[in-house]
């Protein structure tokens, strides 16, 4: 098959956005569509990316002193009543039980769409003296939210995540926490995913229902929409007085803990592919691809082709280097397509003129570079390779946000800015009604506040401004 071809099986990213990011996500054999509407099955290649993802972060959760546990998938609904805003932000996504052994359920179940409640409950029995504190749990699980319209990893009815929730004796601890976190996500966002982010707090608008204070993630795709990459959330001591999360203090009094929580999803995925794609496919960094490098025969059937190639792979394998040697009856050309779409961030390929010369062609996927490098050594080259292209694919991503953030003075600069793909940074008086009147001309909602920036004006009402926001239409 050839290459044009086997290109115009997705869509033109610059024509169709959306259509090329669900043929990606299909054709690269990430996600499959699940029998319930809004499912999705996580088929091998894309769940090794999770898993890469799982390590890389569960490492840092466990630096910083957090444990893993797990939490029943099933909550009593009554639990959901007890935080009256938390429950009102939830109630029209969570999916409920009402028959279980066939008969009806004395209580319906809600499948969990987010655990503070029944982790609460559990606090609640945990949580006896201040010897007891902080709790620092985390949880790997499923979680599920009956969403109207769903694409797979940005939005979809049943998706993989982790939740950290943490009980402390104060205020200042619980915030530092949540700050903590919100770092430890940025940090992994940039060094991992080699997607640069701009993180600060919610408006009371956007903040996760129950929370005092919401902290965001924002990640810019390269249709110039946000995509929430991330949250981390001070609760205060509102879920500790509605599950009575207390403790007995040094000097004898019952106290209420303060909260957190923060969490991260397979929506990673999905940021991955649009912050870094291009009209060939998928583009990984390589501390997450499924594959670093794939290894291509070259005129395999002529004589120490196979052997040098293997020889290579073990070589590379010895190094921790995650290789594969496509040893398959396709033409070069159709491997060469295939992997640049499953965005493996190095080939190699060996032919008998290479072993001749004692070379090897190597491609990066990033920058669409191939150039010739000696064979002896070339699991170090590789390495080198690896490391270049993980700190480029972050400094280009870095470099095409910067450019692509622009400011307004009115409403008619915000939509402008929206509509040409920007972040826009505009002044804005705090009050809710023009907040509201954003999103309604323009379709860009608050994303984060811009920390430490002043404005002058409100874009919208021309009143004094009270902070600078960051406005974008998001996923």
């Amino acid at each position: 098959m050839g290459k044009e071809n086997f290109v115009e099986q997705i869509a033109d990213i610059e024509a169709d956005f959306p259509r090329w990011y669900t043929d990606v996500v299909l054709k690269t054999e990430l996600v499959d569509y699940g029998p319930v509407k809004g499912t999705m099955v996580i088929r091998p290649y894309g769940y090794a990316v999770w898993e890469n993802i799982q390590a890389e972060l569960d490492s840092r959760f466990k630096a910083t002193g957090h444990k893993n546990a797990y939490f029943p998938l099933l909550i009593p609904m009554s639990y959901f009543t007890k935080e009256a805003e938390h429950v009102e932000g939830f109630a029209p996504e969570v999916a409920v039980v009402t028959r279980a052994g066939g008969e009806e359920l004395a209580e319906p179940l809600a499948i969990r769409p987010t655990s503070e409640t029944i982790i609460g409950t559990m606090y609640s029995r945990w949580l006896q003296s201040w010897r007891d504190l902080p709790i620092k749990i985390n949880q790997w699980c499923n979680v599920m939210r009956w969403e109207k319209t769903t694409r797979p990893f940005l939005r979809t009815s049943e998706f993989l995540w982790q939740e950290g929730h943490t009980a402390h004796a104060t205020e200042e601890e619980a915030m530092a926490e949540t700050m903590q976190m919100l770092g430890v996500y940025k940090e992994f966002a940039e060094n991992v995913l080699a997607i640069p982010v701009i993180c600060g707090r919610k408006t009371e608008k956007e903040k996760f229902a129950g929370a005092v204070a919401t902290f965001g993630m924002e990640a810019m795709m390269k249709d110039g929409k946000s995509l929430q990459a991330g949250t981390s959330h001070y609760l205060g001591q509102n879920f500790s007085k509605s599950f009575e999360i207390r403790y007995l203090d040094k000097d004898g009094s019952q106290k209420y803990a303060y909260t957190s929580s923060w969490g991260v999803s397979t929506r990673l995925i999905g940021a991955l592919i649009m912050a870094h794609g291009d009209s060939r496919g998928l583009v990984l960094p390589p501390k997450v691809a499924p594959v670093q490098a794939v290894i291509i025969p070259i005129a395999a059937k002529k004589g120490g082709v196979v052997e040098k190639c293997l020889e290579v792979k073990a070589e590379l394998e010895k190094m921790s280097v995650r290789v594969e040697f496509d040893s398959s009856d396709a033409s070069p050309g159709w491997k060469f397509n295939e992997w640049e779409m499953k965005g493996v961030p190095v080939r190699i390929e060996i032919g008998p003129r290479d072993i001749e010369n004692g070379k090897a062609a190597i491609f990066r996927r990033d920058t669409l570079v191939k150039e010739e490098y000696p064979l002896g050594g070339i699991g170090e080259t590789v390495l080198s390779l690896l490391s270049a292209i993980q700190k480029d694919m972050l400094e280009a991503a870095r470099k095409r946000r910067d450019g692509r953030i622009v400011c307004a003075d009115d409403l008619d600069g915000i939509n402008d800015g929206v509509e040409k793909g920007n972040f826009v940074k505009a002044g804005w008086c705090g009050c809710r009604e023009c907040e509201d009147k954003v999103k309604a001309v323009t379709a860009a909602t608050a994303r984060v506040f811009a920390e430490g920036e002043t404005a002058e004006k409100c874009a919208v009402c021309g009143k004094k401004a009270e902070h600078v926001v960051i406005f974008a239409r998001a996923y």
